[in-house]
């Protein structure tokens, strides 16, 4: 199949399958007699995978690992769990992170009178003028 039909199969971009494979992360399709690349089914589902993974924050480097435990018949699913376990980590970590932010955007929002004077007290806690409970103060312990 064309890399169009692949696209279409895996919800991917031409360029996004082109970019898979220049990275390594799939094996090269054949090329047909007039150049073009020609994808057997092993490529759609090695980019389904990775398109998988992807939506669930893994990086390209995280997604090159998981396809490779994916096409190893030795894996161990406890191999699969550890590498799912430590982007959960990493996920809450980030929510817990964002938490922070939005918290500290709401105060600052609440604070601000949102009026047209110049006086603001989000700039005056950008510049640490008045941190009451300043993101970075606490961020920085």
């Amino acid at each position: 199949m064309n890399i169009s039909e692949v696209a279409k199969k895996t919800g991917l971009t031409a360029k996004s399958v082109r970019l898979y494979e220049e990275k390594g992360l799939i094996a090269a399709p054949v090329r047909s007699g007039n150049g073009y690349r020609q994808y057997n089914q092993s490529h759609v589902d090695d980019l389904l995978l990775i398109a998988r993974c992807k939506s669930v924050g893994f990086s390209l480097d995280e997604c090159k690992a998981m396809l490779a435990l994916a096409n190893n018949p030795q894996r161990t699913s406890h191999a699969v769990k550890e590498k799912a376990q430590l982007k959960l980590e990493q996920v809450s970590r980030k929510l817990e992170e964002l938490t922070l932010i939005k918290q500290q955007l709401e105060e600052w929002v609440n604070e601000c009178p949102g009026d047209e004077n110049s006086e603001c007290p989000i700039i005056d806690n950008l510049k640490g003028h008045c941190c009451q409970h300043s993101l970075a103060a606490s961020s920085d312990g």
